[in-house]
């Protein structure tokens, strides 16, 4: 028989429970504070997480922080766990609240910004790799990988970032904030592709076998999720909405959500693209009213979303910023990377006949690297082609880039005129949730 697993200790427990409350907490207060200064929650969110990590707390005041987040690689996990769960949710809300006919209307535009604003990036930080001094390179590492694994770095967009950022601002139901969404979840699946490759490049050495096996397994993704997602998906939430309780809905679509995730970390994809795609799918074939969801879409952006962006700015050190070589090289790069994403996206919104306005609204948010970025330069750590040097360099980027975002965004919106469909979008989301009690069952 197999042997019994032992249960978590009680001081894993109690600590976890004194992170999740401390966290959360300051979360709130930071947040509120970001809002209070017009800027989106998320920004203050992101800052309690660097407040407690080892840019501050851990210099000021090493003994509180050993005790409250101490390294030990398990406790740390639980953490990582609970913001896990919070990114999916999350990123798979901001799927059900895709507007799928106005992407599909706009989906060449969607497709021309998104490449525009991918490839400049990539090839522009590639060639910095090339000539960012030695020390930046991890150990005897591949000069060549490691530009190459830059320039992945800076062409990718956050989706969580991205989505919360609009969420914050309310600017969901904008087209503008819809096309910005439906151009960075294209970004971020070339960007999952390119860096799978890159990794491959790291440790065997790129082979066409592996490259073709990423794009087979894309390619399964979407047929999977078109004929066995649809009809599972339809016939789910036929079964939930019989009753007039939210509850059976909630858990069935949490639960699609996970499942989908599963699917695409275990092809060799990132999470977050099955957790978004399995969003859609609830959008599109689920039949739901959107307030129907309204309860789960409360929770997740109330606790589970703060969780997630405060976990992840634990893992920011700018302490190596005092370093001259490392922040001038750091500010290179955040230059090359911030005008490329613009320069990309800005002239190709443009081009598919966006005024200036919404093309400047799209650059601003297509330019959050946050979480994403943050995940590639660990993915980096690991596998050797980033050094600590390097390494805080790309962080930074994803920083400043989620920002940045904000205040320009608000700027160009205020100049760009709300559209009849952008306000019945926006009317379909404010119904309120208790209406729902009365609804008669499908």
């Amino acid at each position: 028989m197999p042997s019994t697993v032992a249960p978590i200790s009680a001081d894993q427990v109690l600590l976890l429970l004194l992170q999740l409350g401390v966290l959360l907490l300051l979360a709130l207060l930071l947040g509120r504070l970001a809002v209070r200064l017009r800027l989106p929650a998320i920004v203050g969110e992101l800052s309690a997480g660097v407040l407690l990590g080892p840019s501050v707390l851990e210099p000021l005041a090493p003994g509180v922080s050993d005790w409250l987040l101490p390294r030990d690689t398990a406790q740390f996990h639980l953490l990582d766990a609970v913001g896990m769960v919070g990114v999916l949710l999350l990123v798979g809300i901001i799927g059900t609240e895709l507007d799928w006919r106005m992407v599909r209307r706009q989906g060449a535009t969607a497709a021309r910004i998104s490449l525009a604003g991918f490839l400049l990036p990539l090839l522009l930080g590639t060639a910095v790799g090339l000539v960012l001094p030695a020390s930046f390179v991890a150990g005897a590492g591949d000069r060549a990988v490691f530009a190459l694994f830059l320039g992945v770095a800076l062409c990718v967009t956050a989706i969580p970032v991205i989505a919360k950022t609009l969420l914050d601002m309310n600017l969901m139901h904008r087209n503008v904030g819809q096309l910005t969404l439906a151009s960075g979840a294209i970004d971020d699946v070339l960007g999952w592709l390119m860096l799978s490759v890159v990794a491959a490049m790291a440790t065997t050495g790129v082979r066409a076998g592996q490259v073709a096996l990423s794009v087979l397994h894309l390619v399964v993704i979407l047929l999977v999720a078109v004929v066995v997602g649809r009809p599972v998906v339809r016939w789910t939430f036929r079964a939930t909405t019989r009753s007039a309780e939210t509850g059976p809905t909630l858990t069935a679509a949490a639960a699609i959500v996970f499942l989908g995730a599963a699917g695409t970390h275990a092809l060799g994809m990132e999470p977050v693209f099955g957790a978004f795609l399995c969003g859609i799918l609830i959008n599109v074939c689920g039949g739901l009213e959107p307030a129907r969801l309204a309860p789960l879409r409360t929770m997740v952006l109330a606790v589970f979303a703060p969780l997630f962006f405060a976990t992840a700015g634990l893992r920011m050190d700018l302490t190596g910023l005092a370093d001259p070589p490392v922040l001038l090289a750091a500010l290179a790069v955040l230059a090359v990377a911030v005008a490329s994403k613009f320069a990309g996206t800005f002239v190709a919104a443009l081009g598919s006949r966006l005024n200036r306005w919404e093309a400047l609204a799209i650059g601003a948010g297509m330019n959050s690297r946050g979480v994403v970025q943050m995940i590639i330069a660990m993915v980096g750590l690991r596998l050797g082609v980033l050094n600590t040097q390097s390494y805080t360099v790309v962080m930074l980027v994803a920083i400043v880039t989620s920002l940045m975002a904000p205040p320009v965004l608000r700027a160009a919106m205020r100049r760009v005129e709300t559209t009849a469909e952008e306000q019945l979008r926006q009317a379909a989301r404010a119904v309120p949730a208790p209406e729902l009690r009365s609804a008669p069952p499908r």
